[in-house]
């Protein structure tokens, strides 16, 4: 009785697929450097915005109060040496209606506004970049994946006699590796900025409710 021994299938050699190789891979380079450059720049205009505006919400212990107390007192340069002492956007704004005592409340309502906007668009600089990111880092690694794919068939269709599956394939996941790229850079910059931007919200109405505040303390009697 003869065995015939049958082999065993072939199994296919799974190789690992190094992220980083794929990132630093010359052929999508050009593209990686500024989804780089974007993600520098996304992470510290976060990081810097977030820690500045979080300053500007914290509202002095007792401030209010103790404007109230120099105005009743008649102590206006005791009201404003605290403002001057005190590097918050409330402390210039209320600053500012100081400095227009004794005019119309029409015009000290219009400085006070005036300067909560100012200081608002110094709380907002650099946000809309992270916006512009947000956009733009998904659609730059997008036009990778697009250029990158079209020299892998441009390369097949100048050789279809040394057609390699192998080339084909890897210049694909060379390519795609931009898109994703771009959507792990764009991707955290639009949370980032929708954070901030709520950040922002809530010292604008902290800044309008303490603006109106310091108007019905110059309408109460002395």
């Amino acid at each position: 009785m003869i065995l015939l021994q049958i082999p065993s299938p072939v199994q296919p050699e799974v190789t690992e697929l190094p992220i980083m190789k794929l990132v630093f891979d010359p052929n999508g380079l050009w593209i990686m450097v500024p989804l780089f450059i974007m993600f520098i720049w996304a992470t510290y205009v976060f990081i810097e915005r977030y820690i500045t505006i979080g300053k500007s919400a914290k509202e002095e212990h007792k401030f209010m109060s103790n404007i109230r107390d120099f105005i009743h007192d008649g102590k206006l340069d005791s009201a404003m040496a605290l403002c001057k002492g005190s590097d918050k956007p409330l402390a210039r704004m209320i600053e500012k209606g100081l400095t227009r005592i004794g005019r119309p409340l029409n015009d000290i309502s219009a400085a006070i506004e005036n300067t909560g906007k100012l200081e608002v668009s110094k709380l907002e600089k650099g946000v809309s970049s992270l916006a512009m990111i947000a956009g733009a880092a998904p659609m730059v690694g997008f036009l990778g994946t697009v250029i990158g794919m079209i020299i892998t068939f441009h390369t097949m269709a100048s050789n279809p006699n040394n057609f390699d599956i192998g080339q084909l394939s890897g210049g694909i996941y060379v390519a795609m590796i931009t898109t994703v790229a771009g959507l792990v850079v764009g991707i955290p910059a639009y949370i980032c900025y929708n954070v901030l931007v709520a950040r922002i919200s809530k010292v604008v109405n902290m800044l309008e409710n303490k603006a109106t505040e310091f108007m019905d303390l110059l309408h109460e009697p002395l």
